[in-house]
């Protein structure tokens, strides 16, 4: 049986009874994903979500001029999901990439139905589904209404592990700005410390 202390850590927090504890970590298992592996790519229905327990992932959507622009970054204790094809059943409009290699717990979406009967689950779940879309909706008015460099310092302040494990250049399409933006900005920082 794999070691699912990290699961465990996760749930504990969450005030489960023993048997619910015990039930759902029956329900997940362990995945070893190589650097550009795909979590989930566009076209295809989201069978799976995954906690992310090391590395780093990010989710991307190609633009109409065939640009691939990040919409999202994980790192450890995030849960990768394309919400909308998991739930609703449809195809997914973007990719989920390994940045780096990654070790996740994965649930398929079957089982993950049949732990709703939890209550406690389904709260944990309702929390984590409402704290996303107020992350995304945050990120979404910050690229029409803060300068650049504004996305950025808030970038390195909420997430600081991905300014130093992501590419430079998926962090600018991220951020809304080009590569070259991005390193002025950074060494206009630089040069003010």
């Amino acid at each position: 049986m794999d070691n699912k202390h990290f699961l465990t850590k996760i749930f504990i927090e969450q005030n489960f009874k023993k048997e619910e504890l015990e039930t759902i970590l029956q329900q997940y298992q362990r995945i070893e994903f190589a650097k550009n592996d795909y979590l989930i790519e566009e076209g295809t229905t989201a069978n799976f979500y995954y906690f992310l327990e090391s590395g780093f992932a990010r989710s991307y959507a190609i633009d109409l001029e065939g640009n691939d622009i990040s919409t999202k970054f994980f790192s450890s204790t995030d849960i990768v999901i394309d919400w909308h094809s998991y739930f609703l059943r449809t195809k997914c409009r973007e990719n989920i990439q390994a940045v780096t290699a990654c070790v996740a717990w994965k649930i398929n979406f079957d089982d993950f139905m049949k732990l709703f009967k939890i209550e406690a689950f389904r709260d944990v779940g309702r929390t984590r589904l409402v704290n996303n879309y107020f992350e995304l909706k945050t990120h979404s008015v910050s690229v029409i209404a803060d300068p650049a460099k504004d996305r950025y310092l808030n970038l390195i302040k909420d997430k600081p592990d991905i300014v130093h494990n992501v590419p430079l250049k998926q962090i600018a399409t991220y951020l809304g700005i080009t590569d070259t933006s991005l390193s002025r900005i950074r060494k206009e920082i630089t040069d003010n410390r």
